[in-house]
């Protein structure tokens, strides 16, 4: 049997395909797997003959069903990939393929991993699609780098809360968010009392575990959406959205009691325990207006609490 020169360079172009130190896998029109190289074994745990000839690649990738970026490609679905990927972008202007990164199951592996893929339309002499590539890199450690380099940028390094830098681009965010949303926006200062008395008693290391200690016991009546920040030396902040006048009372007294059955001793406090002073806020986000004024308010509120005698929380003054 004669073969013919593209029936060779398609059998060449597959078998390069398969020993790539890439891994690489390729599926048809019909989203089922038609080359799954070694590579692509070594990566996933999963062996060739388990996923030629049908569409369970994902399985190898997710717990749950979900389209592979390549999948996303045969089904001209390049919108959600906005949604299903951390990190997302065409090849370029003259390519229909996509290049996305995202965080990873492998299932048989047993254990997350962040993967770079270029998904790559394959088109016959016609120009009509007939198949589409994905390679894949596994970047994990790159990734998680990046994340720490990116929590020392926005993290306290005493207490693990978000820094200063952090907490003003949350509030304006936030801000921004309650505005378009026409939801109420609070604020919570929080102090801790008599600290200088604290840090001369039990010394500048006492001091910090001290910090420490605080900054768990206000993380713990926190909600998924809240943030914690500290907003300098003893003073802490909280953004709270979506959340009245009302409810950061309740939550600023749940940190009051919180941080006093602590039962941190302070000689230099009338408790005899380390306080907290808490000043709260709320504001409704107008059009042209900026955050800087909530910001004002729940301090004078703290600066009032400290005033009337500590460990206490105070809310703004009426007009």
């Amino acid at each position: 049997m004669e073969f013919s020169q593209a029936d060779m360079q398609h059998g060449f172009a597959l078998k390069l395909m398969e020993l790539l130190v890439i891994p690489t896998f390729v599926i048809d029109i019909h989203g089922k797997v038609i080359i799954w190289n070694r590579a692509c074994e070594r990566l996933t745990g999963v062996d060739a003959w388990e996923v030629l000839g049908t569409a369970d690649h994902w399985k190898s990738f997710y717990h749950e069903q979900r389209p592979t970026l390549a999948d996303l490609v045969i089904q001209g679905r390049d919108a959600d990939v906005q949604t299903l990927y951390h990190q997302h972008a065409r090849r370029n202007d003259n390519d229909s393929g996509l290049r996305a990164e995202n965080w990873c199951d492998m299932p048989r592996v047993g254990r997350r991993r962040y993967l770079a893929a270029d998904a790559s339309p394959i088109l016959d002499a016609d120009g009509k699609l007939v198949a589409v590539a994905e390679t894949l890199r596994d970047v994990t450690d790159e990734k998680r780098a990046q994340v720490a380099l990116e929590q020392l940028a926005t993290r306290d390094g005493l207490t693990g809360l978000a820094n200063r830098r952090c907490f003003d681009d949350t509030l304006q965010a936030e801000w921004q968010r309650a505005l378009r949303q026409q939801q109420p926006l609070s604020l919570l200062m929080v102090d801790v009392d008599n600290f200088k008395q604290y840090n001369d008693a039990y010394g500048h290391l006492g001091g910090d575990e001290c910090l420490q200690r605080i900054a768990c016991a206000v993380s713990s009546e926190m909600r998924a959406n809240d943030l914690v920040a500290r907003y300098g030396g003893e003073e802490f902040a909280v953004i709270l959205p979506n959340q009245s006048l009302k409810g950061a009372a309740i939550v600023a007294e749940r940190i009051r009691c919180r941080v006093e059955q602590l039962h941190l001793p302070n000689l230099g406090s009338a408790q005899h325990v380390v306080t907290v002073s808490i000043g709260a806020a709320t504001a409704l986000a107008a059009p042209g207006s900026d955050p800087s004024q909530l910001v004002a308010t729940a301090d004078s509120a703290l600066y009032r609490a400290k005033h009337m005698g500590r460990n206490r929380i105070s809310l703004p003054e009426s007009p």
